[in-house]
């Protein structure tokens, strides 16, 4: 049996922001205020290229509505910040706001969001996605 394979873009970009938090709960020193140099990647995928440019989405485009999510939380203290005044500001929860903050700004466009992912560290991200 014979299947059609259907072609798929996918497409990535990384941005970042500075920001403080402190982890509450942590029993650590995580716990107390500090900071980090947060990297934020972006997947979207989809199936049709723009017939004039042939692209899917402009990555600058793309990464402009990015940084427009982030401004409201670069160089900010986290634990200031809804909904992080009353969440922990994790990665795990960050990615998660940075998605659905960033996924009504993508409706409009051929590509779909598809995961956000936060690092602190260069050697570890947490990716959130909506299945």
């Amino acid at each position: 049996m014979h299947m059609t394979k259907r072609g798929i873009w996918r497409l990535t970009v990384t941005e970042g922001f500075c920001a403080s938090h402190c982890l509450r709960g942590y029993e650590g020193p995580c716990e107390n205020l500090h900071g980090h140099n947060f990297g934020v990647e972006v997947v979207v995928e989809g199936e049709r290229l723009d017939p004039k440019v042939e692209y899917l989405l402009d990555f600058k485009k793309l990464r402009g509505k990015l940084r427009e999510v982030l401004a409201a939380l670069d160089h900010r203290h986290l634990n200031d910040v809804p909904p992080f005044d009353r969440e922990n500001p994790s990665s795990e929860n960050l990615a998660r706001h940075i998605y659905r903050a960033l996924e009504p700004a993508l409706e409009a466009e051929a590509a779909r969001l598809v995961s956000v992912s936060v690092s602190e560290k260069e050697a570890s991200k947490a990716t959130y996605m909506e299945l």
